[in-house]
């Protein structure tokens, strides 16, 4: 019985080597120069792979989503018709808390117009609002939605959530659907997208979206931080807003597309922080024990934790 790593751009070495230790006796094959019998692979680790060298393996039971998000598997029609399980992992989900705090703080606390002042040389100190008084709003309330929503409002921000479907955090006031999507957006000062990519959600955030958050907060304008996919936003919308002011600033880690083009205006938006994809990097050793307690659990039990819904990518 083999696996199958089958990722791109990512070297496939670490990933083979985690789990040869953790599986003992199980043959770890990579996409596309080492699958060796197809009809041997009953267990995929996938992140950006043609779903062709998934059907390519006609025995295949599994397949693991090596990252935060399952679209890069679920907008394949050729996937092959196996459950599909996405990483929970806590390493994951700290990371991307983590990078959230980070943006939410860096705008809060004006890194950018310090930072524009220091390559001026000029000494001066702005008027700094509480965190209390500073509204962030988390779209996405799966397991990284929450974590991030308790992180920040850990740090005693006013943090609200927005979700499809509704959801209880405590101390998190919650919002959900279509018609409470205004009452999110209106409080909000910070607007942090941590969505999956499904259809509902494809270029969601748009210059109306965009127009509807807060224009009377402690910032002076509103923010957007968008960790969750490229295609929740419409970037020419975006990079209007930031132009004219609709949004004061802004931090990108996911576009539409990737690599970034060299073309596009964020590079030299001075009110763009841009980091590729990084948020929430997936860590080889972490993520490969995840997937092998999860492989083991289903050979005992035939259970399989955190399946995804193809209609939701939840």
């Amino acid at each position: 019985m083999s696996l199958l790593v089958a990722v791109k751009g990512w070297d496939p070495a670490p990933w083979a080597t985690r789990l040869s230790a953790r599986l003992p006796g199980r043959a770890i094959r990579t996409w596309p120069d080492a699958i060796g019998e197809a009809s041997d692979i009953r267990y995929a680790l996938a992140w950006k792979a043609p779903a062709e060298a998934l059907s390519a393996c006609p025995n295949l039971e599994v397949i693991f989503s090596l990252g935060a998000g399952v679209d890069h598997l679920l907008g394949q029609p050729a996937l092959p018709r196996v459950p599909v399980v996405r990483v929970v992992d806590p390493d994951l989900t700290a990371r991307m808390a983590e990078w959230v705090v980070l943006q939410v703080l860096l705008h809060h606390r004006q890194h950018l117009a310090y930072a524009a002042q220091q390559r001026e040389r000029v000494w001066r100190d702005l008027p700094q609002p509480a965190a209390r008084s500073v509204r962030v709003g988390i779209m996405g309330l799966g397991v990284l939605g929450e974590r991030a929503a308790r992180a920040v409002a850990g740090l005693g921000f006013d943090v609200a959530g927005w979700a499809r479907g509704r959801k209880q955090i405590e101390g998190i006031d919650c919002y959900a659907g279509e018609e409470e999507m205004d009452v999110f957006l209106q409080r909000t000062d910070i607007l942090v997208n941590l969505l999956p990519l499904t259809p509902q959600t494809t270029g969601l955030v748009n210059s109306r979206v965009l127009a509807r958050l807060a224009r009377d907060g402690a910032l002076g304008g509103p923010v957007f931080i968008n960790a969750g996919r490229g295609g929740s936003q419409v970037e020419d919308d975006l990079a209007a807003a930031l132009r004219d002011g609709t949004l004061k600033a802004a931090s990108l880690d996911v576009f539409e597309t990737e690599p970034l083009p060299a073309t596009s205006p964020f590079w030299q938006m001075e009110n763009v922080v841009v980091s590729p994809h990084v948020a929430a990097d997936s860590d080889p050793e972490a993520i490969s024990d995840y997937v092998a307690e999860q492989i083991l659990a289903y050979e005992a039990t035939g259970v399989l934790r955190n399946r995804v819904d193809p209609g939701t990518g939840y």
